[in-house]
């Protein structure tokens, strides 16, 4: 598949950027705003609900007014646990006699850790768990992100990710490529009685990586994740003190174009077929809409972008090159909320927008009507449900914002999705489910959730 270049088409260039993650998911929203879409309703009396519940968390609860204590939302903060005893998983390992000196360096280990941890963080259903132990003894048990992100870090220290003999703390093209099912089942304890869902999809993306490494020497050199750094190290300006600074628009352009031959081909354009596009879906109600007010059609017009797993990676990436290798990031616009099935779970399970009565087929509901509809990631309502759920997540933002009389630049999005919304969107799934699960079951391939 065809890498992002000068010549990429604009169509193309525009539905991988964050920009075009917004804007359609901005003209989606008001389809359902408007009573226009096809699935959805929005419910604006529930919104100083939702406002409510989630500054509660923030600040009656969790943090006070430390807003500056609240960490970003990233891959790093399910390496630590408190419960039964608290671990810090990031601090062992840089305690590790392996772990280098120089902080550049010591960023790209962790960003060869979080690429990994991160690709693998796709939904693994709701029975899945992880066993920790030390010694022969128990101590941590779970599942779901913080479960993958501890056997994804055991697997690390141990080497699997590594086939540089003396240095296991680093991922390398050859290993990733050499990975298998049974490997991952092996290190995430799979068995009958502790399935895990998409168990293939995750090992294709990782073997995908290793393939994406090895064809990019240009991005990174010895076909290691962490090797971005040293591509960005000489290109970088010089900020306020000498501080270096990154530019986030140019480094999502290129993470974006690395891992680009990694997803799945789900969605393509007829004239440019041979572009990946990522995590963009047909969004029907987007196309009625245009026919209904005459509007030109233009290819791609229909389709609506999230690149989630893209974006939580992009968040997780920025956390140690500003904390450890202590450069600047200029955001600019910034990221987007993500729009996965805690932060819009969240939105459904408080009833800021419900589903309509029959809009789905009765065979979306494996136990009857009385049941949750289960569905593919790329049905309309899905869809629909995602890009909702983008623009939701920045008016909640604003909403908790304006309730706490802060500014953005005391409480980022980030971490709101952190502390707030991802944290509240399982909370409130823990109370109104037994299992704890989304208010709509997504059939998980392990490369969207």
């Amino acid at each position: 598949m065809s890498v992002q270049t000068d010549s990429t088409p604009a169509v193309v260039t525009y539905l991988r950027s964050l920009k075009a993650v917004r804007e359609r998911s901005k003209q989606v929203f008001d389809l359902v705003v408007s009573g226009n879409a096809d699935y959805w309703d929005w419910h604006e009396d529930k919104f100083a609900t939702v406002i409510d519940a989630c500054s509660a968390i923030l600040e009656q609860r969790d943090f006070g007014t430390n807003y500056d204590k609240i960490p970003p939302h990233c891959r790093a903060n399910h390496f630590r646990t408190t419960t039964p005893t608290p671990i810090d998983r990031i601090a062992a390992l840089e305690a590790h006699p392996s772990f280098p000196k120089d902080p550049v360096k010591q960023a790209a280990v962790l960003i060869d850790l979080y690429v990994v941890s991160v690709l693998l963080d796709a939904g693994a259903g709701n029975t899945w768990s992880y066993t920790e132990t030390e010694g022969g003894k128990e101590v941590w048990r779970g599942g779901r992100s913080e479960g993958i992100a501890i056997a994804s870090y055991h697997m690390f220290v141990d080497g699997v990710f590594s086939a540089t003999k003396g240095d296991p703390l680093r991922v390398d093209a050859a290993a990733l490529k050499a990975l298998t099912p049974e490997i991952l089942a092996k290190h995430f304890q799979v068995t009958e009685t502790n399935p895990m869902s998409g168990l293939e999809g995750r090992t294709s993306l990782l073997s995908q990586l290793g393939g994406a490494l090895e064809a990019r020497p240009d991005i990174v050199k010895s076909g290691r994740p962490g090797d971005i750094l040293f591509y960005f190290e000489p290109k970088l300006q010089t900020g306020t003190g000498g501080k270096p600074v990154l530019s986030l628009e140019a480094f999502w352009a290129t993470l974006f174009d690395l891992l680009s031959p990694i997803w799945p081909s789900r969605t393509t354009l007829p004239t440019h077929p041979d572009y990946v596009l990522g995590d963009v879906w047909v969004a029907p109600s987007l196309a009625r809409s245009l026919d209904k007010r005459g509007a030109a059609r233009t290819e791609g017009d229909d389709l609506v972008p999230f690149h989630k797993l893209t974006q939580w990676l992009c968040y997780s990436l920025i956390e140690p090159i500003e904390g450890v290798a202590k450069w600047s990031v200029d955001r600019g616009a910034g990221q987007t909320g993500l729009p996965e099935y805690r932060n819009g779970g969240l939105l459904v399970d408080h009833g800021l927008i419900t589903i309509r009565s029959d809009a789905l087929p009765v065979g979306a509901y494996p136990n009857g009507r009385e049941g949750l509809p289960v569905l593919p990631p790329s049905h309309p309502a899905v869809v629909e449900w995602r890009a909702v759920t983008v623009v939701a997540l920045d008016k909640i933002h604003e909403g908790i914002c304006a309730k706490l009389g802060i500014t953005s630049s005391q409480l980022s999005l980030a971490q709101v999705l952190e502390a707030s919304t991802w944290k509240g969107g399982r909370e409130i799934a823990a109370q109104k489910r037994s299992n704890g699960g989304p208010p709509i079951e997504i059939i998980s391939d392990g490369t969207v959730f």
